[in-house]
């Protein structure tokens, strides 16, 4: 079978590595891919956000199945597009991709619904919404109502943090479009926790549970970021917890989009804090998340192309879905002066010894040779027995990775350590 995977990051490496095990699969195509995704297949320089080249180029190849994982192109109705000539996909519709497309889409169906999520209200007048701020309890969240690549959420801690986050949003377009809308939230407190989860629309079955690093310095510190490691299982999900979610959020998420005549077939990611009072849903996401998608597949006991097929067909209750019992990191170097403006275009070595533990994200092929293309470089992931050792395996892959200008966070994992000893 010929796949096509739309996209070009780390999380389409994962994956490409993991659909790679089946045996049915005889070729892959990456749209557009990266220069360390060509190892592992075939790319082609066609944008994700393209859907008129996409379309065609699956038309002209005869992919039997497409994966469209990245946010803009499902919004934008790649599924739909690929659907309409016969190519079966792994992704949500456009209609149900709006759950991650709108932030005011999702809190008004969370509020329509009853599923728990933090007290909010949405403005789409700067005047008003600056007017609602010299009340509002702080802190508070500012979110942009679009997709803004990880980088439209603002918490501000002051009043005068939120004024300017507002009008960098409503008023300067930071974000284009998507901050023509805002949404002004309550800011909630308690650990996070990230939650994939593959669902047909009828059945929801959710993934290894992992814990996210968001803020570009140790400690939580600094710029948000596309993310900076992740852990996984997060010790914070505990099976109460995760009853409580599946009972509270996942199913009636589900049913609450069944019910809006939008059914939501793919990989949906539920972002929680565990709040004093249970599970709040932060935010949803119509994807795998990027880099979460690094630590959960690599726990994957099952086959992935096998379960998306089964997504795919509505029969996700028919096939087991089993994850490994051990502890997975990933540790993200980036080139410094990311999330804003840093250099590229550095030779990228990474040995053929641990290449397979190493998901590029943003690296140009020149030559036969990697270099540097991107704010995030590589995710280095390590699968071990324990936390602990996973943590010091993922960096000590990540000390062999080499490029000029690199950084990462020397803490990831420690906060789900400090968790693991207060048990």
């Amino acid at each position: 079978m010929k796949v096509l995977v739309v996209g070009g990051g780390g999380r389409e490496h994962a994956v490409i590595k993991k659909l790679k095990e089946n045996p049915e699969i005889t070729e892959i195509f990456a749209l557009p891919g990266n220069g360390g995704i060509a190892r592992d297949a075939t790319c082609v320089p066609i944008g994700a956000k393209d859907i008129a080249s996409i379309v065609s180029f699956a038309e002209d190849n005869a992919i039997d199945y497409a994966v469209v994982t990245p946010d803009d192109p499902l919004v934008l109705g790649c599924v739909d597009a690929l659907e309409k000539i016969g190519v079966p996909c792994f992704g949500p519709r456009a209609n149900a991709a709006i759950i991650e497309g709108s932030k005011v889409f999702a809190k008004e169906l969370m509020k329509k619904y009853g599923i728990p999520t933090a007290s909010y209200e949405s403005f789409d007048r700067l005047d008003a919404a600056l007017t609602y701020l010299e009340s509002a309890p702080l802190p508070t969240v500012i979110k942009a109502d679009g997709l803004a690549l990880g980088k439209g959420v603002i918490i501000a801690r002051t009043r005068e943090e939120a004024r300017d986050a507002v009008v960098e949003m409503m008023q300067n377009h930071k974000f284009g479009k998507s901050g023509e809308q805002v949404v002004i939230e309550e800011f909630l407190e308690g650990p996070e926790v990230s939650v994939l989860a593959f669902t047909d629309g009828k059945s929801i079955v959710p993934m290894v549970s992992s814990m996210d690093h968001k803020r570009a310095g140790d400690g939580d510190t600094g710029l948000n970021t596309g993310g900076m490691g992740t852990v996984a299982p997060n010790p914070y999900y505990t099976e109460a917890v995760a009853q409580r979610c599946m009972e509270e959020i996942f199913l009636p998420t589900i049913h609450a989009m069944n019910a809006e005549g939008r059914p939501f077939k793919g990989c949906l990611y539920f972002g929680l804090m565990v709040t004093k009072d249970g599970p709040k849903v932060i935010e949803y996401n119509c994807r795998f998340g990027d880099p979460e998608t690094q630590v959960v597949l690599p726990l994957l006991e099952s086959d992935l192309f096998t379960v998306m097929r089964a997504v795919t067909e509505e029969r996700l209750s028919e096939v087991e879905v089993r994850f490994s019992g051990s502890s997975a990191c990933c540790v993200i170097l980036a080139s410094k002066g990311y999330p804003e403006h840093y250099e590229k275009g550095y030779p990228l070595s990474v040995p053929e010894a641990i290449a397979d533990r190493v998901y590029v994200a943003g690296a140009a092929l020149k030559n036969g040779e990697l270099f540097t293309n991107g704010g995030r470089v590589v995710g280095c992931t390590a699968v071990a027995d324990t936390l602990p050792e996973a943590i010091d395996a993922a960096y000590d892959l990540a000390s062999q990775v080499h490029f000029e200008n690199s950084y990462c966070r020397r803490d990831i994992g420690q906060r789900a350590l400090r968790a693991v000893s207060e048990d």
